[in-house]
């Protein structure tokens, strides 16, 4: 076989493995150093010492540096020299200080506190219960990343009131899940850091080039909730004055500024102090992390199992990101030195494609991807196959990037393995069947598609605030 042959066999049965359901940060680890080994094999410079060895040479001189030569395979230099990249990369140490910002916002009680309000706020307008579980989802989605944390918890405390106030279990099923997929989209956005590390591109940039296609979805989903209200209104009847009662404007006031302003106040301070320039984005996460904390204190829910609830589940998130980097740069490395990045893009090019064409082919291809794998698998493995393609395309990466992000909301609720549905599952009451939520989560993955769309026909969707801000 040819080395190019054997990298196709690589990938191979690298994906056989997920399926298998091998870990896949230690499956790319080591399918980099065994077939690493195998592309970097050269017996006189392993052996070199060995064979200067003399006559007189002991049987332990002998086998030591046998030894020694056997381990002298660059693969581990690469792997090691791996490993200190990723360790040292100044993009990714804003991931645990998000990731620690939004445990701790989880666990401060300010959720439950921001769905009242809002369900008051928005008593009169139609579908209010779903417009409120949707702005609460986005905004503690944005506050935290955690797909599943946000659904369990909407699950648990936005799911039984709808279901109280006659709601289509259907249709409230779909607007939690759909909802809770946003944070990895709208910044500050672990994923689009991840993308950032893995691309080389301004995460500055892609903050700004996302915030716009974000807020598209967003209105796709309320306009949608709405409509459907307004044409059906058994799916989501108007709530009573006993299940609503209405409020004075003073306290009504009160409530938003003690539970919706704090939390959109931290939004907002991470995200203004990194577009406009004046952190970071590990200064500003940082900056996250402590309001976090100080909002935990305020709303009187720090404890100290909390912080550490917190802190390890920080750790165990930020070890898995890095670890895969670790594994997928390994693997990439040797994918690439036997030629396998070569034969792919030979491939695609020989098709002829159009840039529209490759962009459907590609976003294709990472809509199936989202059935078996994590967005973080999918990011850190396979998008940068396709990045060396972009240039040929003469297709931006910031612009593939946003695509990317968008596609990834569909992997969360595409069955059969939407994930935000078996999230939902775990915790909804047991009349609430899966293919009900299934059903409910379509009309969202179609809103998806259209915002898709969207960003095809006007890009400018994407570049504004980049272009406005820093002028590309």
């Amino acid at each position: 076989m040819t080395d190019p042959q054997i990298a196709l066999m690589m990938l191979g049965l690298f994906i056989v493995f997920v399926f298998l359901g091998f870990p896949i940060a230690f499956t790319l680890m080591a399918m980099g150093i065994g077939f690493g080994y195998y592309a970097y094999f050269d017996e006189r410079r392993m052996w070199a010492d060995f064979n200067r060895l003399d006559d007189v040479a002991t049987w332990w001189d002998q086998t030591s540096t046998w030894v020694f030569g056997f381990f002298n395979n660059r693969i581990f230099d690469l792997f090691v020299n791996q490993t200190f990249t990723v360790m040292s990369n100044e993009v990714l140490t804003a991931v645990p200080l998000f990731l620690f910002m939004g445990y701790i916002v989880e666990r401060a009680n300010i959720v439950d506190r921001l769905f009242t309000t809002l369900n008051i706020a928005s008593k009169n307008v139609p579908g209010s219960m779903g417009v409120a579980a949707l702005i609460t989802c986005a905004l503690f989605a944005t506050a935290t990343g955690i797909v599943g944390a946000v659904v369990t918890l909407m699950g648990l405390l936005a799911l039984p009131a709808m279901m109280k106030a006659r709601y289509d279990p259907s249709f409230a099923s779909g607007i939690i899940c759909a909802g809770g997929t946003l944070g990895i989209l709208i910044p500050p956005s672990i994923m689009l850091i991840v993308y950032a590390a893995a691309s080389n591109v301004s995460i500055v940039q892609l903050y700004a080039a996302a915030l716009f296609p974000g807020l598209t979805l967003v209105g796709l989903y309320l306009v949608y909730i709405v409509g459907r209200s307004i044409l059906q209104p058994s799916v989501a009847p108007r709530p009573t004055d006993e299940e609503v009662p209405d409020m004075p404007a003073g306290k009504l006031t009160l409530l938003i500024v003690t539970s919706f302003l704090p939390l959109a106040f931290l939004i907002l301070a991470v995200l203004g102090s990194i577009l406009f320039g004046l952190a970071t984005p590990s200064e500003a996460a940082s900056i996250g992390a402590l309001g976090g904390i100080f909002l935990a204190f305020v709303y009187r829910a720090m404890t100290w199992q909390r912080m550490r609830e917190s802190v390890y589940l920080t750790v165990r998130t930020t070890a898995m990101v890095c670890w895969l980097f670790v594994g997928s740069y390994t693997f990439s490395a040797v994918f690439s030195y036997l030629g396998g990045e070569q034969i792919i893009g030979h491939f695609v090019q020989s098709l002829n494609l159009s840039p529209v064409m490759f962009l459907i082919l590609a976003q294709l291809i990472i809509f199936l991807l989202g059935w078996p794998l994590e967005w973080s698998e999918i990011i850190i493995i396979f998008v940068p196959i396709f990045l060396p393609l972009l240039d040929h395309f003469g297709i931006d990466p910031l612009f593939f990037g946003i695509l990317v992000a968008l596609n990834l909301q569909t992997s969360f609720l595409t069955p059969p393995m939407a994930m935000s549905a078996y999230y939902l599952k775990g915790i909804a009451p047991p009349e609430i069947r899966l293919t009900q939520i299934f059903a409910g989560v379509m009309p969202f993955l179609f809103c998806v598609i259209v915002s898709m769309v969207l960003m095809y026909v006007f890009p400018s969707i994407v570049y504004y605030l980049p272009d406005l801000f820093y002028g590309r």
